[in-house]
């Protein structure tokens, strides 16, 4: 920029040409010409020489307006082309995916599922009936009042009616005070009973959790089993097993083996088992193969592989506990194939059980490595934040008890053996161990402060199939344990947190309010307007308890309004498993490996090679590297292949219907209900038409 004194100055000073471009690339480049010296040399110059000024100075301001006028057309299409690309996805997807009809497993049953898609679109199709009644009505004259009619204008006439249409719309809203408001006002009262009642319950949590925080409470282990273990003389150096379980997991099982052997443990003090359930000769191969390298160089490391995989995981595990060697070790560690623990994992958790004889688990937290790779990972690290952090830290706290979760934790073997060990009895093998083994008077012991690195589904499709084994296994469970909780010889507090806090609050009512109250009773509602829902139930205390929720992993804060959408839409999906498993239908038993990317720990992997020594591995090195790249070309070509996307008839079948409902909401002139049921809408569309999680191209 020039001085304005120079300017003044000088009487020859020329235009700098001023190159602009354009933020949205469909924009050509612009070449401004700047001030010239009739622009400035305005009072000393003829009248015409002024009218030539002020005629640059417009035209420089027009050029400013364009500019900005660009600007403005460059955001509006960059909108649009947006909306092409969602418009060009959607159809890609109907053309092209597959309904999640057609993944339907030999195990399942296919008449219950097909039932309750069918209740839904009963649900549906009753409500475009009803809305395109109402719109009728409305333009008839039939106004509401949010959310009451006046009924008073039913009996208008000596007769009550002015015309058929009247005579029918009057019988509607009279069928509607006597018959359907009231059931429909109950369960509505009813669920929001169960919401307030949970809603307590994770406060409760929330303030435990914030208790902990402020008085700094974790568990300490021994300070002489602390000094034990960094002196290296003589210590609390106990005989470990470590199990590794895995089924066909191509992508992550090198990973896994090469973090349970860099374990930092004395070697004759420590045994790893991979427990290898594949049924794909390839993947067997290079499992075998990567747990003789690791014989080659000193691990004390054994491969099993079972010819009948009765049972899923927990005939795995029970089978390897039956080998003659395990008779040896004192403690077991299990992680699962997409888990990599840090080579001090032994260290800090293993001293726990010092001196302390009845503590019989030590669990670890988890940590994702993919937590931030798209949205439904996002999403799914809120939840399990909270899961970890105030459900199980709280409970490990102050009730030395919570649900085991399979992996990152660390077992005395005792208690196993006088649990009754593992059963195949229920999808959720982890959870029937820890609850038997709280039924004996075994303490467990979490350490929020210890992690273990793994992955969470990337795909909906995978995040589908583990919720339902989530959600189904303990409804399994409940109809099981039941009998055992009640003759067991524990307080009466220990029975009331098992049965109501822990079973039907926690995995029962959650999904069951969740679907019945938001996704059925709410759109109702609309259509059955003498039935109402307050707007403090529909906005304030969800908004609350997604706050809640959220605090654990503060930086996820900008996804509070998708997480709480999207927690609604998973209750589909939630409900349904607890259906199946409370009730023992076909599905209940469905046990799908969930699909991993295999990103987990490749970092780890990494640092481990630069601290451990390299080793010269013997074997057929060439020849399995070239088994790799093929193993890799075919699974490239497999996914170019047989990938498809989904498209979720239940999904969309609640999308329509809220969708639906908030346009009959308009007529009420219900603003809270219209946009939570216009947004929950959107997202049971998006759900339903895969356009969440990992994208297929």
């Amino acid at each position: 920029m020039v001085p304005s004194f120079d300017l003044w100055a000088k009487g020859s000073h020329k235009g700098t040409p001023v190159v602009v471009k354009m933020e949205n690339p469909n924009w050509s480049m612009f070449e401004l010409e700047g001030p010239s010296e009739d622009d400035f040399l305005i009072g000393n110059t003829p009248t015409g020489s002024r009218e030539k000024a002020r005629g640059k100075n417009a035209k420089q301001l027009t050029w400013v307006l364009l500019l900005k006028a660009h600007r403005a057309a460059g955001c509006l299409t960059s909108l649009g082309s947006a909306f092409v690309s969602l418009g060009s996805a959607v159809r890609r997807r109907v053309a092209s995916g597959r309904t999640d009809a057609d993944s339907t497993s030999s195990n399942e049953n296919k008449t219950v599922k097909t039932r309750f898609y069918n209740c839904i679109k009963v649900f549906l199709w009753l409500s475009l009936l009803l809305l395109g009644f109402e719109i009728a009505a409305y333009f008839k004259g039939w106004h509401f009042d949010a959310p009451k009619l006046q009924l008073q204008y039913v009996f208008t006439s000596p007769y009550g009616v002015r015309d058929v249409f009247d005579w029918v719309y009057t019988r509607w809203v009279l069928i509607r005070v006597e018959y359907l408001a009231p059931p429909l006002q109950f369960l509505s009262n009813f669920c929001i009973v169960l919401f307030l009642i949970q809603s307590l319950d994770r406060l409760i949590l929330c303030l435990g959790c914030f208790w902990i925080r402020l008085k700094k409470i974790k568990p300490i282990p021994k300070q002489d089993a602390v000094a034990d273990l960094e002196s290296g003389e003589n210590g609390f150096f106990p005989m470990v097993l470590v199990q590794v379980p895995m089924c066909n997991e191509k992508e992550v099982y090198q990973q896994s083996i090469g973090a349970v052997c860099n374990l930092d443990w004395p070697k004759s003090k420590i045994l790893i088992q991979i427990l290898d359930d594949s049924d794909d000769p390839t993947t067997q191969l290079l499992i075998k193969e990567e747990v003789h390298k690791w014989q080659q160089e000193g691990v004390n490391i054994v491969y099993r592989h079972r010819i009948i995989r009765d049972g899923y995981k927990a005939g795995n595990l029970k089978s390897a506990m039956g080998c003659s060697y395990v008779k040896d070790c004192e403690f077991v560690a299990i992680f699962d194939a997409d888990f990599q623990p840090t080579p001090d994992f032994l260290k800090r958790t293993v001293p726990h059980f010092k001196d302390n004889e009845d503590v019989g688990l030590v669990q670890a937290r988890w940590s994702f490595v993919n937590k931030d790779e798209n949205l439904l990972t996002r999403l799914q690290n809120i939840n399990l934040a909270f899961h970890f952090e105030v459900e199980q830290q709280v409970n490990g706290i102050f009730l030395n008890f919570f649900g085991f979760n399979g992996t990152a934790g660390v077992w005395r073997i005792k208690a196993l053996e006088e649990s009754g060990g593992w059963l195949e009895r229920t999808t959720v093998e982890d959870m029937d161990i820890a609850v038997r083994a709280h039924l004996k008077g075994w303490k467990f012991v979490f350490l929020n402060d210890v992690e273990c690195q793994c992955e969470v589904p990337e795909s909906y499709e995978a995040y589908r199939k583990q919720q339902h084994r989530w959600h189904s296994g303990p409804m399994q469970l409940f109809r099981l344990s039941l009998p055992d909780i009640i003759r067991a010889k524990i307080s009466v507090w220990k029975k009331f947190n098992l049965i109501f806090l822990f079973f039907l609050l926690r995995k029962l009512i959650l999904p069951f309010y969740s679907f019945t109250l938001f996704c059925i009773i709410l759109p109702m509602t609309m259509f059955v307007p003498e039935a109402e829902l307050p707007a403090w139930v529909v906005c304030y205390i969800p908004a609350t308890m997604s706050f809640l929720n959220i605090l654990p992993a503060p930086k996820s804060f900008p996804f509070i309004v998708p997480y709480l959408l999207f927690e609604n839409t998973m209750s589909v999906t939630k409900f349904n498993a607890m259906i199946s498993g409370l009730f023992q239908l076909g599905s209940a038993y469905e046990w799908v490996v969930t699909k991993k990317s295999g990103r987990s720990s490749e970092g780890d992997l990494v640092s481990l090679v630069e601290k451990k020594p390299k080793h010269h591995r013997v074997g057929s090195e060439p020849n399995l590297e070239e088994m790799k790249a093929d193993l890799q070309q075919e699974q490239e070509q497999k996914a170019r292949k047989k990938k498809h996307n989904r498209i979720y008839t239940k999904e969309l079948s609640l999308a329509f219907l809220l969708l639906t409902a908030s346009a009959r909401s308009l007529l009420s002139a219900q603003g809270i209900h219209f946009y939570f049921l216009l947004f929950q809408g959107i997202s049971f569309l998006l759900v339903g038409l895969d356009l969440i999680g990992e994208q297929v191209l």
